[in-house]
């Protein structure tokens, strides 16, 4: 859309830069054999046989044969690729067309003097706005364009990296001397509206340890989408692993990529592709992180149409559910596989510290919240065992005697930690079943 003064003598005529479309002309042939029989000829295998014999006679010209001028075979499919429609000519673009996010905007501008004299010291500018700012494209101010003769004209591209949404206008203004001496200024608007190619849906899902993140992208457009990268960067403090269910190893992001991998094909008018990520904590560089937050990371998304046309985008920061770093951890290494009720039992336990400080000395005991009569599993011999200090990112194994009180399926519960320095109670090691037996 844009709007002019009949009064000028100049006008600008804006053409959008974009790849051809394939020229389409969906034909309506005929083999040759549907002539003289039907399809049903090919269920009768001695009937069959006998066509080429009976096709024989029925020499067919191709439609594009310069001797046949009457075009009497241009109906007649000669070959199978003729029903495709592909006529080999390129189509150029015959409106401005749909603008998509992540997309080169290009035009090709021309200011055309439809007066009878020349203009002169003509000065140039171009710029898109948005609804949040103002982009300068092109201004002639330093050099302005000498003249434009009258019937003649000037030409220049401009380029524009769309990053918004919403309505956008291409403000092209002109300031010239006009032939009778008078400084006239000419502002010409053209607008468009830009959409959004695709959406990215995501899902996190927190399995122990290990944060999985579900990916599904749509496509929006009225054309195929060839993704040529769906990369996930995440945070600093995570390393990803890309998943794939048809491949037997999985695709590391932080290890050297393959030189080349084909594009994955999303159809227009709403194909999907899914994507799968694992996500895992670095053992020591996050814990040097001061402020945990929930940033997973984002996408980094690159694609192309039939043709060719580029388009990228990138997401905003993927939030996860909120990481609680752990201080300390125990984690059992050893569990007797026969536990005899009322003989004496030792747990193997280690003890790991992993921050970047020392911690400790520590107290190891059963939490007291039950009642003495109710806990099937109870400790043997001191009620608190003494553990010296840890170094940073050290550990330290200890055995914890305990004894069991009744019979059957029965749980370790209650092993608590308590540092003496600071004065913090940890309760790190999860409910263990164990199966006690009288003999």
């Amino acid at each position: 859309m844009s709007s002019s003064q009949a009064s000028h003598s100049l006008a600008f005529r804006v053409m959008r830069l974009c790849r051809p479309t394939l020229h389409v002309d969906t034909p309506i042939l005929v083999d040759p054999s549907d002539l003289l029989v039907g399809e049903d000829i090919y269920d009768d295998p001695v009937a069959a046989s006998h066509l080429p014999r009976l096709m024989g006679g029925l020499k067919v010209k191709p439609s594009g044969d310069a001797a046949d001028l009457s075009y009497r075979n241009r109906f007649l499919l000669n070959d199978s690729t003729d029903s495709m429609g592909l006529s080999g000519l390129l189509l150029l673009p015959q409106a401005f067309g749909a603008i998509y996010l992540g997309e080169t905007f290009c035009s090709y501008v021309s200011i055309n003097n439809s007066s009878n004299f020349e203009v002169r010291d003509i000065i140039i500018k171009a710029e898109i706005q948005t609804e949040r700012q103002r982009i300068l494209l092109l201004d002639t101010s330093k050099s302005a364009v000498e003249s434009i003769r009258a019937g003649g004209r000037y030409d220049f591209i401009v380029e524009h990296d769309v990053k918004e949404l919403g309505a956008h206008t291409l403000v092209c203004t002109a300031l010239y001397d006009d032939g009778d001496g008078e400084r006239k200024y000419l502002p010409q608007f053209f607008k468009f509206n830009v959409a959004n190619p695709l959406s990215v849906r995501t899902k996190v899902r927190v399995v122990k340890d290990t944060t999985f993140l579900e990916v599904c992208i749509e496509n929006h457009t009225k054309s195929n989408l060839y993704m040529d990268q769906v990369e996930f960067e995440p945070a600093q403090n995570c390393s990803a692993t890309k998943l794939n269910a048809d491949e037997y190893h999985s695709e590391k992001t932080s290890t050297t990529r393959e030189t080349f991998t084909p594009p994955v094909l999303i159809r227009s008018g709403g194909g999907i592709q899914n994507y799968l990520y694992q996500l895992k904590s670095s053992s020591r560089a996050s814990d040097q992180i001061k402020v945990e937050g929930n940033v997973l990371g984002k996408l980094q998304l690159t694609w192309r149409t039939n043709l060719g046309e580029p388009g990228r985008l990138q997401t905003q920061q993927i939030l996860g559910a909120a990481i609680v770093r752990k201080e300390i951890d125990l984690q059992v290494v050893e569990l007797p596989t026969t536990i005899i009720l009322g003989r004496s039992f030792s747990v193997h336990i280690e003890l790991l510290n992993l921050t970047e400080r020392e911690l400790g000395p520590f107290e190891v005991s059963l939490s007291p919240d039950d009642l003495p009569g109710e806990r099937a599993i109870m400790t043997n011999g001191l009620q608190k065992m003494v553990l010296p200090k840890v170094e940073a990112f050290g550990s330290r194994d200890f055995h914890l005697n305990l004894v069991a009180t009744k019979l059957g399926v029965q749980k370790i519960t209650g092993i608590r930690v308590y540092e003496c320095n600071e004065g913090k109670t940890y309760n790190p090691l999860p409910d263990m079943e164990v199966f006690v037996d009288l003999e």
